[in-house]
Formats: C-alpha cells, structure tokens, sequence
C-alpha cells in the first residue's frame, strides 16, 4: 500500500493507492481510495501542514483497517516554491506562509518556511516530494490530455497559478525543482494586486483565485465563482472582468508557447475547470493569430484527468524505481 498527498493552498487531500502507477493510458477507477481532504492548515507551528499529512494518513488508514507503518512509499505533489534546508525540501509558498507579504496578505501566521520533508521522512522512508505543476504534467502526459506530446505544458488556474513543462521529452526541474512558476511572472503595475509572495503585479496577484475576492469584493463579487456566474449571465461588469483576466493569462500562456515552442497546453485548476467552456476559447484568441510560426499548431485543451488531477499527480510520483534518501527536488 503507497500514499498521494495532494497539497494546494486551499487544501490537502490523501488517498490509498491500490494500483500501480506504471503504463499509460486510462487509469483504473479504483486507483485510489479512503481519499479525504480537509482546508490547509496556516496556522500553529510552521510544520503544520507536514502533521496535518500525519494525521490525515492516519486517518485514512483507520478507514483501510491498516497502520500508518504499513505505508510503504509515499507520493507528495505540493505547491512551491521550494527551498532547501540541509537537503530537506520546505515550502516558502505565497498561500501557505503568512510572513512573505506580511499583514496585508491576511494569512494567520507569519511563516517564511514551513517544514515539510524533514517531519514526513521521520515516518517514511521512501517519500518523494514534486512540485505540484509538475507532477501534474507528469500525470496529464501518462494519463491524461498530454498523452503523446514532448513539448507541453500543464497550468493550474486555481487558488495560486502554477504549470509544469516539458520540452524535447524531458520535464524542466530548475536548480530546486521550482520550475514552471510562471506565476510570479511581472506583467503590470496595478498596485492592488498583491501577490502572496509579496510581489505586486505579478499573474497570480492579478488572476489567481486567492486574488479575486481582495480585489473585486467591493464592487458586489465575493469569490471568483461570482465573478464567472454573473459573466455568463451577462452581467457587463463581470464580463468586463473577465475579459481582463483573460487578457492577462492569455498573454502568460502566449509567452509559455513562444518561449518553450510548445504543442499542446492542458488547463486544470478550480478556476478555470468548473467553467472551462467558457474560459477555453476565450483564453486561446490570445494566442491563435499571433506570431503564427511560433503559435501555429499549438492548442489549449482542458485537463485529461479533470477535477482529479492533483490526486494523480500524486500516483505519479510513485513509479520511481530507485527511491532516493533526500528528495528528487534537491
């Protein structure tokens, strides 16, 4: 029996993992099981989140019949970024860790780092964290709407915004496995958007679900899913807004394609999935048309694995034949 543990900046969900990871293809239904998923935890100890996964596997178990000793691998696909402290992966993540924007983010703690690695390999010696854009497009490329394609992409529109790439069949990793986070790419001066990371005007300051409700709560539009429910109904001031966000990571996704040459980028993300119809097209008109030698031939596609992919990128990490004793990200 293995372990997923899917970590984002609104929650963490575990699952059991019944089934091998290995082949492609289309997965089995019950894959996974005992999954249970709860918000993340921002406030306590900085290590919080790495017991909160303890406890939830914990959990998780009880239901199977089984002990948390009886895990033998588990697979941790995380939003970043990341750095390392002797070796050992911890978060500095912008929706996480309250202390990289200080007061003004409104998160409850004042962490810079939270611990993550260090807390879980006390109790499993075969674990290998990922970040989570990347995992996600480890899975989408076995599984899912990237099957087939060595230049490709994963985004995530959700809570943060984050992607994974790959080019001439080989997934990008960065020096601590941080590539891909495209969302903290500057692209404005607007100076209500600030971002988690403290940076003001980047992608996911402007765009990301976190940053919806601070920046458009006033005008009567409490979370993004209001923001999208009234521009589907036609309300001219939310389509206005949406415009403008697809405007805005429209033009991201544009610099992904020019830059990396890419075939096929696959979307997921709660933002984005639960009204894709509608946000697909608009976001591919930012790239069709223009610079036609680079964007010709490439296509924005929803995730293959849907609302679940962070639960497979997870699985995904699991077929690693030689389990190191740090993590891979090192």
């Amino acid at each position: 029996m293995k372990a997923c543990v899917d970590i984002g900046g609104t929650k963490v969900a575990v699952s059991l993992a019944y089934a091998a990871a290995s082949g492609a293809g289309a997965l089995p239904t019950d894959a996974l099981r005992h999954r249970r998923f709860e918000p993340t935890a921002t406030t306590g100890t900085p290590d919080a989140v790495a017991q909160q996964i303890l406890r939830m596997l914990g959990q998780a178990c009880d239901e199977a019949g089984a002990r948390l000793a009886d895990i033998e691998a588990v697979g941790v696909s995380s939003c970043g970024p990341f750095v390392l402290n002797g070796g050992m992966i911890e978060l500095a993540a912008p929706n996480i860790c309250g202390g990289l924007a200080g007061p003004a983010r409104g998160l409850p703690n004042d962490w810079t780092r939270a611990p993550l690695e260090a807390p879980l390999r006390e109790t499993f010696a075969r674990l290998r964290i990922d970040n989570d854009g990347i995992a996600a497009l480890q899975a989408e490329r076995r599984w899912g709407a990237l099957q087939g394609f060595d230049h490709c992409a994963y985004v995530t529109w959700s809570t943060g915004i984050g992607c994974g790439l790959c080019v001439d069949g080989h997934v990008l990793r960065g020096k601590q496995g941080n590539a891909g986070h495209a969302g903290h790419l500057f692209v404005s001066d607007n100076f209500d958007a600030l971002c988690g990371c403290g940076n003001i005007g980047d992608v996911e300051g402007l765009v990301a679900g976190n940053a919806l409700a601070r920046r458009f709560s006033a005008q009567g539009y409490a979370d993004a899913a209001a923001i999208l429910t009234a521009a589907r109904r036609g309300d001219a001031a939310a389509v206005a807004i949406v415009d403008e966000l697809c405007r805005v990571m429209g033009r991201a996704l544009y610099n992904l394609v020019i830059t990396l040459d890419v075939q096929r980028i696959s979307l997921g993300g709660s933002v984005f999935w639960h009204h894709r119809d509608y946000l697909l097209p608009r976001l591919q008109s930012h790239i069709s048309g223009r610079l036609p030698a680079l964007t010709e031939g490439c296509d924005l596609v929803a995730a293959g694995l849907g609302e679940r992919v962070g639960d497979f990128a997870a699985l995904a990490l699991l077929d690693y034949p030689h389990w190191p004793s740090v993590s891979l990200s090192k």
